[in-house]
């Protein structure tokens, strides 16, 4: 090629040279052998390469100045140089990024002339970090002519001036008319620049440079791996990742943050190490992209716990570089792998990892790989085929460790309450809202409800000076005779008895881990599939408390705070049209998934899918458990006891079931509902989510076992095996319609809450979950009878007296067949 390097003799120990594929502005590719990119290091090495640097930045600003330095690193490929060198300072760090970040405003970006993905954000969490008066570190790998160093610096000078820029490099190549440039530039904004680097020296191009290398990539084919006959076992370790601390230096990193990743470290080594075999001589960790950091500190630990020279370090790239199987060249292997992290530009949809499988070399097997991705690139694109990048790595080891870190997100400005923004929704946006229910605006706790403020924005309007409720009775038979509409009165809230509350508490010891497993296992599933810009839309009421449930496992095992609302569906009526405006106007639509509790035979689901027809809406249902099967998400298909499903209000927030009555919701108002705050003195709803959340950390490997299940699972799509079941059971004890039969024990207890319930059939043998529907049966005079070949626990059938009142498909009344026999 005609490619030569010159300069120091340091220059050839910490660089190779490679061709780029498919980059028309630059033929050649510096590997470096100390930056852990695309040559497997030991991390002491590469750690202590930054840590050099930043050690003589401090000693070329002295304490003072060096106790207001912030450090700037650049990505992809210096995000981890850049943090060694923050390190090395002891100064604050922040990397830019190529990712976008959902509710993340730019501070500011630049261009990146040379590389193949070129342009870059800023996205400090502190917009503060980026306006002191002190020096700015601006770190990367390699100074080839310093453009992107002078973009950058003409970008944030103009935004907020300071008096001295350091540059720091590895390798410093620049020309002397590169360097007259910066120079100039420097003075030409009155302010002081440094550059501090390992070596430096040039490189010797060739005018046809570009077209040489065309040539010969194009006639240099880079062979592909064979399949594996047996792909190595893939294991996913749950690292206990302290909360709240940033993964990386994408929204800053302070040095507070530094040291609360020092004493983890050990922790997150142990159960590393875990998690390999015993006999493993060989184990790389592989970091993800910009996410370089953490794995390289992880790797560091990793190495001191195991001992010896074993473990190594790399990460995976966006950079295409030409592999060749020869001693003499840097890069020897290349995978080859989708995208799996969502990327915003389509012109990168492959990325690559380098050196990781041994070539021609035996010696250069790894016989384990540690995998470190963040959550947002934990998609199916990452898991599914011999072609993802986790098929692909089974492929060349004996073991693959899946390790997943939760993605920082920067908790948006705003005040602790509905007055400083919408705390539920993410503060994204100043909604002014106040309980009183004025139209379009949310409600909120304890106000309204007995929910904290942040756990969720009802989408309601509030009606609790209304007299709404009537004797079971009376209502169904002013349905019937009116042809009223169920969701036009309410209930009268059922008052549990002292004997009652004890079976609540009783079923709420027993299945708490079981619903924190499920809650984790839609959570996790959730996050992977549709990102952690995910909007949670309860169904009001007995999915919100399943939407804040899932809301709690995202802020303990990710970090995140995600919006939730909670928003009222109707038989017959549909989902309230104000709330989904609501919703539009403030995210996007693609990112709200609706919640509820449970499926009974999946009226809901239908009732969901046909309203959100034709919408940006995703219709599909997420629920805890679905033994209906008919949603796609779920924790579980199990008929089991959900305790929220023993009561009412008292387990909902103190809040009624919704209201859609003419007269008193007009068309730009929110459906309605009440809150009893007079049955204060009975409530559990706080308790009922303090009790699950209890098992979080309990279940959590358990969830990401469920989720990877979900996820790899081809047959999720429904079968609507519930809905099969109740029209045999309608047929079987003379009623006409589907809608009179209950299935479920979630849905048999609304039955006998709620409802005139003419028999309860269970499931011969089934045992604790379901002494509570004894209890309310034996209160409410209804036969239980054992059935064999029941496929739900308990199914409850509403009185046949009462058939007109009973609901149709419309909410309606409905004739059945047992009453047209009386």
């Amino acid at each position: 090629m005609g490619i030569a390097l010159t300069g120091s003799e340091r220059l050839p120990e910490l660089v190779g040279l490679a061709l780029r594929s498919g980059n028309s502005k630059r033929a050649h590719l510096l590997v470096s052998t100390v930056l852990g990119k695309h040559v497997p290091q030991r991390p002491a090495v590469v750690h202590g390469a930054g840590l050099e640097l930043g050690r003589r930045v401090r000693g070329l600003l002295g304490e003072e100045a060096a106790a207001r330095a912030v450090v700037l690193g650049y990505a992809e490929t210096a995000t981890g140089l850049g943090h060694s060198v923050a390190d090395g300072l002891d100064a604050p760090y922040l990397h830019s990024t190529r990712r976008p970040v959902p509710g993340v405003a730019p501070l500011g970006g630049f261009e990146e002339e040379h590389s193949h993905a070129t342009s870059h954000l800023l996205l400090p969490a502190d917009p503060e970090l980026l306006t002191g008066d002190g020096p700015l570190v601006l770190v990367d790998d390699e100074l080839s002519t310093g453009r992107t160093i002078l973009n950058t610096i003409r970008d944030l000078h103009a935004r907020h001036p300071r008096g001295h820029y350091v540059v720091v490099a590895l390798v410093d190549l620049r020309t002397p008319a590169d360097r007259d440039r910066l120079a100039d530039a420097a003075a030409g904004l009155g302010v002081r620049l440094d550059v501090v680097a390992t070596a430096d020296g040039g490189v010797e191009l060739p005018e046809d440079v570009i077209a040489r290398a065309e040539r010969l990539t194009a006639a240099t084919e880079t062979p592909d791996l064979p399949p594996s006959a047996t792909p190595a076992p893939l294991v996913r370790v749950a690292l206990d990742w302290p909360a709240g601390l940033p993964d990386g230096g994408r929204h800053g990193f302070t040095v507070h943050d530094r040291a609360r990743l020092d004493a983890a470290l050990p922790r997150l080594a142990r159960q590393t190490a875990e998690a390999l075999p015993a006999d493993a001589r060989r184990v790389l960790v592989l970091g993800f992209e910009e996410l370089m950091y953490a794995p390289l500190r992880l790797a560091g630990a990793l190495a001191e716990r195991l001992g010896g020279d074993r473990v190594r370090y790399s990460t995976t790239t966006r950079s295409p570089v030409l592999a060749v199987d020869d001693p003499g060249y840097p890069i020897r292997t290349r995978l080859a792998f989708p995208a799996h992290d969502d990327p915003q530009d389509p012109s990168s949809r492959e990325r690559y990892a380098y050196n990781v499988a041994p070539g021609s070399d035996p010696s250069r097997r790894f016989d384990a790989v540690v995998l470190v991705v963040d959550d947002v690139a934990d998609t199916p694109a990452l898991h599914r085929g011999e072609r993802a990048l986790l098929g692909r790595l089974r492929q060349v080891t004996d073991r693959v460790v899946l390790a997943v870190l939760p993605s920082y997100q920067p908790v948006a400005a705003g005040g602790a309450g509905p007055e400083g923004g919408d705390p539920a929704a993410g503060g994204a946006t100043g909604s002014g809202a106040t309980a009183g229910g004025a139209t379009g605006v949310p409600l909120y706790g304890p106000g309204f409800s007995s929910y904290r403020a942040d756990e969720v924005a009802w989408l309601l309007k509030d009606l609790s000076g209304v007299a709404l409720e009537a004797p079971t009775e009376e209502r169904e038979e002013a349905v019937q005779n009116g042809g009223a509409h169920y969701a036009e009165s309410l209930p009268v809230e059922y008052q549990p008895s002292p004997e009652y509350q004890d079976l609540f508490q009783q079923a709420l010891h027993g299945s708490a881990r079981r619903i924190a497993l499920a809650v984790g296992t839609v959570a996790e599933t959730l996050l992977r599939e549709r990102g952690p810009g995910l909007v949670l839309a309860s169904l009001a009421r007995a999915g919100t408390p399943v939407g804040i449930l899932i809301r709690r496992w995202l802020a303990f095992a990710h970090g995140l705070s995600v919006p939730h609302y909670a928003v009222s569906i109707v038989r017959g009526r549909g989902i309230d049209p104000v709330a989904l405006r609501y919703l539009a106007a403030h995210h996007r639509a693609g990112d709200v998934v609706f919640v509820d509790g449970w499926t009974g035979k999946g009226a809901i689901t239908r009732e969901l899918a046909d309203a959100l027809a034709g919408t940006a809406f995703d219709p599909d249902l997420a629920v805890l458990a679905d033994p209906g099967r008919c949603v796609r998400t779920y924790g579980t298909r199990d008929d089991f006891l959900i305790p929220s499903a023993c009561l009412n209000s008292t387990v909902s927030g103190l809040v009624s079931r919704t209201v859609l009555r003419p007269g008193l919701i007009g068309p730009d108002d929110f459906h309605g509902a009440k809150h009893y705050a007079e049955l204060a003195g009975s409530d559990v709803s706080e308790a009922f989510l303090d009790a699950v959340a209890a098992h979080f950390d309990a279940v959590r490997a358990g969830a990401l076992q469920g989720a990877d299940r979900l996820s790899a699972d081809q047959d999720r799509a429904p079968d609507w095996a519930g809905w099969a079941a109740v029209e045999r059971i309608s047929a079987e004890y003379g009623i006409d319609s589907v809608n009179l039969v209950k299935p479920g024990v979630g849905e048999t207890t609304r039955v006998l809450l709620r409802r005139v319930p003419w028999r309860i059939l269970a499931r011969r043998g089934a045992g604790a979950d379901l002494d509570h529907v004894r209890l309310l049966a034996a209160q409410r005079g209804v036969e239980v009878e054992e059935v064999d070949g029941l496929p739900y626990t308990c199914v409850g059938l509403i009185h046949p007296r009462y058939s007109r009142g009973a609901t149709g498909a419309d909410g309606r009344s409905v004739t059945t067949a047992a009453e047209e026999k009386q």
